[in-house]
């Protein structure tokens, strides 16, 4: 497929020649920074589009969405700068402006007449085809100043490449005729040529490269659109990049890995950070535009600074791996551990009905689904196991290296479901020893109030308000019992109880009474903790930044009770009802959020590696990037196509020869690295 020219293009490429003939260069070039893209698709900084040829370029990229459902934007300015390579100014304009996988950007430096064509190899344009559209379709179309058509050649070179091209009366370049253009329309076009030079001319004075001017803020609602994208896109790439590490941990020790691991340690820190600055922005203390502001930028720059660490470390990463030269071994060690984690799912069945036979459903509703969701990702394991031992086979190894660590997440992950139901059932069974224990002390310590003084009632009030809270918790023992609600009754109780007789103890014996408390409300703390990540976890393909961002939050609050535990256990008790009360409430965001997940257009039917509950199962999990396929839709959090991979790797962009084919059943899990790498091309000249 060629590109096709339309009059006005024409027109336009005619008028350069003559402003270049005649006019020569009109003045300095101005080196431009990454920009920020507008509402529309083009952005002429460089002003070499006359207003007709933008306004058709604009409406022929409206109708390429509509038609293949990409996004194609282009930039035109003087030349590149900070940084100066074509591939890293265009990669950097689409990170920082929020482009997905199905999401390209064409960058062209008209003054130093480089160009780049920027696009995330998970999407569905291998980037041999992004190359190959270089080379073939955009450079030729540079080469001859034709700006508008490399616009259209880029459209449908891409068009052409994911199989979604449709014939454009409005552009052909024939116009039905096979002759010369009469002489009329051929002076028509000159002249309008020569009209068009003072318009040129006058853009440039009129209006400067960004470099000059500053540009336009970015709505605060873009900001935070965006900062929570990047939240979801690197809490994915630190959970899949954590496992994926743990499989290299496993094979070649905790020595040769370190560097991965320290890499990994840095990247949490900056997104446990920008966790952190989330929560005070959805906290109740309002916030100024101007903070809010500050809060989300400082968020897009953590984000950026946990994917880049992650990057840099990418290529040795898979270097160390090497599944693509070691496919045979790794096919039969990852089958091995599919064998094992499908004979424990009976295990897992039998302990849920356990679990339902003792604690009231909701006590258990966070792995109620477990050994279904588990037998998902088993599914979705054979399926791409048996496609894998045909590449191998074949000697084709990179395609069975993308099928194995496919297949690696999603055993690894069954384990979790399984494993997630055995840790539950140990918590709520220590949540009812520490209940009951609980309910012994309140028994004393309402014994203690009675012989208080009590002049104006107060003493009276708690203790009644307690002795209810007592009886509402002894209710929730009985089986079938609610152990971690009724010692969450039971701590608020007690701190109630604890706070009208505080003025008859000393502070010693508060910190004594605080450190009692403290081993309960950590263990209540822990548990919701562990809940609540077992099922974002494993199911992290539908949920959004609001319930990662209670976790994260949650964790925060344990880890400083931790701390505090010894100097402080006042604090300390503070905190870890804070980091139980996050995690509920994390726990209840995801499950609405996956109770609105759409399923990534599988639904559940079907059959094969490309359909049923395999998939289904895997995109929920997030081993296959719901965007990929088909997208799903979030409750929370509109992010576009930064929905999350399986594997070591972050926000679904990857390079070099690590993707698949798209379509035809391949699924495609990411490796090793951050957000920040969108191609390994090398765009070119023209």
């Amino acid at each position: 497929m060629h590109a096709r020219w339309s009059l006005n293009a024409r027109a336009a490429a005619l008028v350069l020649a003559v402003m270049a003939l005649l006019l020569g260069p009109a003045g300095a070039a101005i080196a431009t920074p990454p920009v920020t893209l507008g509402s529309g698709y083009i952005l002429d900084d460089a002003g070499v589009l006359a207003p007709p040829a933008a306004a058709d370029a604009e409406e022929r990229l409206q109708r390429f969405r509509e038609e293949s459902g990409l996004d194609l934007w282009v930039v035109f300015v003087d030349e590149f700068t900070d940084p100066a390579s074509s591939a890293d100014w265009a990669n950097q304009t689409a990170l920082d402006n929020g482009l997905g996988p199905t999401q390209y950007l064409l960058a062209v430096a008209t003054e130093s007449r480089q160009f780049y064509l920027s696009g995330d190899s998970a999407g569905p344009v291998t980037d041999e085809q992004l190359g190959s559209i270089e080379q073939n379709d955009i450079q030729p179309a540079l080469a001859a100043g034709n700006w508008a058509g490399a616009i259209d050649a880029t459209a449908e070179g891409l068009a052409e490449a994911t199989g979604t091209g449709t014939d454009d009366g409005g552009s052909s370049s024939s116009n039905g005729s096979s002759g010369l253009l009469p002489l009329l329309a051929v002076g028509a076009v000159v002249l309008a040529g020569f009209v068009l030079v003072g318009w040129v001319l006058l853009r440039k004075r009129r209006h400067p490269s960004p470099s000059a001017i500053e540009a336009p803020a970015m709505p605060t609602e873009e900001l935070e659109r965006q900062a929570s994208a990047a939240l979801v896109a690197t809490d994915d790439a630190i959970t899949t990049s954590a496992q994926e590490l743990g499989f290299a941990k496993a094979q070649f020790g905790d020595e040769a890995t370190a560097a991965f691991s320290d890499a990994l340690e840095r990247a949490r820190a900056a997104l446990t950070e920008a966790f952190s600055l989330q929560q005070s922005l959805d906290d109740e203390t309002p916030d100024t535009d101007a903070s809010a502001r500050a809060a989300y930028t400082r968020i897009l720059e953590l984000c950026a600074a946990a994917n880049a660490d992650l990057d840099a470390k990418a290529a040795d990463f898979d270097e160390l791996r090497k599944l693509e030269q070691n496919a045979p071994e790794a096919l039969v060690r990852v089958e091995d551990e599919r064998v094992k984690a499908a004979a424990s799912i009976e295990a897992a069945d039998a302990a849920l009905a356990a679990l339902g036979a003792r604690y009231a459903p909701e006590a258990f509703a966070t792995v109620s689904d477990n050994p279904d969701q588990a037998r998902a990702r088993l599914e979705f394991a054979t399926d791409q196991l048996a496609e894998a031992q045909r590449d191998v086979g074949a000697g084709r190894g990179g395609e069975a290296a993308i099928g194995i660590r496919a297949a690696e997440d999603a055993v690894d992950q069954a384990r979790l479901l399984e494993k997630a139901i055995d840790d539950l059932a140990a918590n709520l069974a220590e949540g009812e020893r520490q209940a009951a224990a609980l309910v012994s002390e309140l028994e004393t310590d309402l014994a203690t109030a009675a012989s208080l003084p009590d002049p104006d009632g107060r003493v009276a009030a708690a203790a009644l308000a307690t002795r209810r809270s007592v009886d509402e918790a002894r209710k929730l023992l009985v089986p079938p019992s609610r152990p971690l609600a009724a010692l969450e009754a039971l701590r608020a109780a007690n701190e109630q109880i604890d706070a009208v007789i505080a003025g008859v103890r000393d502070a010693q014996a508060r910190d004594d009474r605080a450190r009692q408390q403290l081993s309960q409300a950590m263990l209540q703390a822990q548990a919701q903790i562990s809940a609540a990540d077992d099922y974002i976890t494993s199911r992290r393909g539908a949920v959004g930044a609001t319930a990662r961002t209670r976790l994260a939050e949650a964790r925060a609050s344990l880890a400083a009770a931790q701390q505090l535990q010894g100097t402080d256990p006042a604090s300390a008790l503070a905190q870890a009802g804070r980091a139980a009360q996050l995690a509920a409430e994390a726990t209840s965001v995801a499950q609405r959020d996956v109770g609105s997940f759409d399923g990534g257009g599988f639904g559940g039917s079907g059959s094969g590696s490309n359909g049923g509950a395999g998939m289904l199962g895997a995109v929920l999990g997030g081993v296959v990037l719901n965007s990929l396929l088909g997208g799903g839709s979030r409750s929370s959090g509109g992010f576009g196509g930064l929905g999350g991979l399986g594997g070591f790797g972050g926000g679904g962009s990857r390079g070099g020869s690590r993707g698949g084919s798209f379509g035809g059943g391949r699924a495609r899990p990411a490796s090793f690295g951050g957000g920040g790498t969108r191609g390994r091309r090398g765009g070119g000249r023209f």
